[in-house]
Order: C-alpha cells, then sequence, then structure tokens
C-alpha cells in the first residue's frame, strides 16, 4: 500500500508485476462472497487497487494505447495532438465519448483488470457494504480515477457505474457519509459522471436534490469544505448547462439561496467555491424561461 504511493514509476513496477493486480482483485472479490467486506487486508487491497488506477489512462504502455485507443486515432485524421489521449477539439471529443471500447475480455488479466466491468462493480459493492471509511473512499477514489480523463475509457467506465451497474444509489448515500474525505471523493466522483451528456439526466433525477441538499447555507462555519462545496457547484453546472428541467429542479430544491450565498462570500479561505458558486449563476441565468421564477 505505501509503495503503490511511489509515483509514476513505482505504479509502472507495481501493474507490471505479474499476478500482483490479479491476487489484490481475486481477494476483495473473496471477502466480498465471505461477507467479510471491512476487514484490514481488503482495505489495503483497495488502497493499492485505488493508486494503480491513479493517472492510469495517461500511463498506460504504448501497447494497449494502441488496441485501445485504436478508433479514437480513426476519427480525424487530420487532428494533429501527439499522442493518444489529448485533444482540443470539441467536435473530437464529442465522438470519443460516444466511441466504445473493445469488447471486454471474459477473463482479463494484470492491468487490463484495472477499467474492467468486473472491478467496477466490486468497487461499487465495496461502497454499498463496508463500513470501514478508508475502503469506501479508496472504492469511490477508483472509480473517480478512472472516470477523470477525456478518452473513450473514462466515458465508458462512467456508463459502466451509472447504466450498467446502477451505481448512482450507493454513491449518493456517500454524499451523507459522516467522514468529510468519503463526502468529498463521492462528490468529486460524480463531477466527473457528470461531464457526459448522455448520463446528465440520469444523474440529475437520482442525485441534484442530494447534491443541494449538502450545499451550506453559508462556508462560514460550515463543516462542508470548501473543495467540497466547489465540486458540488461545478458538478450542478454540468448538469444544469444544457437543461432546463436540471435548472428548475435546483430551483425547485431551494438551491438558489445557497448558491448566491457561497457566490457573495468574499473570503480568499473560500475563493474556490465562491468562483464555482458564481460560474453556476451564470449558467442558470442562461435559461431565460426561468427569469421570472428566478426574480421570484
Amino acid at each position: 500500500r505505501n509503495m503503490s504511493s511511489a509515483g509514476p514509476e513505482g505504479r509502472k513496477k507495481m501493474r507490471e508485476c505479474e499476478g500482483l493486480i490479479d491476487s489484490l482483485v481475486y481477494y476483495v472479490q473473496r471477502a466480498i462472497a465471505d461477507h467479510e467486506p471491512n476487514d484490514k487486508a481488503t482495505e489495503n487491497c483497495v488502497c493499492i487497487l485505488h493508486n494503480l488506477s491513479y493517472q492510469l489512462e495517461i500511463e498506460l504502455p504504448e501497447s494497449y494505447a494502441q488496441s485501445i485507443y485504436m478508433q479514437r486515432r480513426n476519427i480525424s485524421s487530420n487532428d494533429k495532438t501527439p499522442g493518444c489521449f489529448g485533444t482540443r477539439s470539441r467536435k473530437v471529443k464529442e465522438k470519443l465519448q460516444d466511441t466504445p471500447l473493445p469488447e471486454e475480455k471474459s477473463n482479463p488479466k494484470g492491468v487490463e483488470s484495472l477499467w474492467h466491468s468486473t472491478l467496477i462493480r466490486i468497487y461499487l459493492s465495496l461502497i454499498a457494504k463496508s463500513t470501514r471509511n478508508y475502503t469506501q473512499e479508496a472504492s469511490l477514489g477508483a472509480l473517480q480515477n478512472l472516470t477523470a480523463g477525456t478518452g473513450p475509457m473514462p466515458f465508458a467506465v462512467a456508463r459502466t457505474v451509472v447504466q450498467k451497474a446502477n451505481g448512482l444509489p450507493g454513491i449518493r448515500a456517500m454524499l451523507h457519509a459522516s467522514h468529510p474525505a468519503v463526502r468529498r471523493t463521492a462528490v468529486s466522483l460524480l463531477r466527473n459522471l457528470s461531464r457526459n451528456p448522455s448520463l446528465q439526466s440520469d444523474i440529475a433525477r437520482e442525485v441534484l436534490p442530494d447534491l443541494v441538499s449538502i450545499l451550506p447555507e453559508s462556508m462560514a462555519g460550515s463543516e462542508v469544505g470548501c473543495d467540497t462545496a466547489a465540486s458540488v457547484c461545478y458538478t450542478l453546472f454540468n448538469l444544469s448547462q444544457g437543461s432546463s428541467h436540471s435548472a428548475r429542479l435546483l430551483l425547485g430544491t431551494h438551491g438558489l439561496p445557497k448558491v448566491i450565498a457561497i457566490s457573495m462570500n468574499d473570503s480568499n479561505m473560500f475563493s474556490k467555491a465562491s468562483r464555482a458558486a458564481s460560474v453556476l449563476l451564470y449558467s442558470l441565468w442562461s435559461h431565460t424561461d426561468l427569469h421570472s421564477a428566478y426574480k421570484k
């Protein structure tokens, strides 16, 4: 677990170690099957997998990059961006979101397991069944890592979490966890998931009221950290930017006074949250059909 935090070279060596990732996944699978999701070894295994999933899209070996992202290279022959992972073109990025991964292997090995649906479902199971804060946080964090990029893999993982594995109810429950780090990581994961336009209506329907409920009335003296409040606002921004229905839902859950109060906080300590709230307000105002409701 300590070694997996050693940086890019350490992660690379551990990912390449034959049988290591397979053993970690096997142990966690057995722990869940035996109804023992709370033991310390399971926590350690999940924390290692969490660390090994960090920067995965960027650090994948070239052999995997070629097989997974070959479709991305064929999208546009005019794309001059070097490498397999980044692009500034919005049109290309939108196409990427709908580019499926190659068919999953039924028996993934090694690094292939890190983004496989089997492990995604394991993380969601631990989020629902474990009562250890570190296990919950690491499971949420691994999913956050896997959904952090802009290529086909992050969006495929996001679709698995939301649509194929029905992961939103478990993640929603973590928004109300007593441990601040668990709440913060759950919000960060939802922020990543909400970047995918095809998932936004599902996310808004399932968790938008919960996101509004955890926003503080004021940042001063709040138990909600500045980073968490900012992530909530950016998630709400993603959900409402292109959806008048989501903006109306935010209004109906009494979120507007909270967002206004956060945006008006001029303390440097809360500037990140204030800026995020201001961006959200600007987006909400773009829905002209709601102006009269806003004024009321």
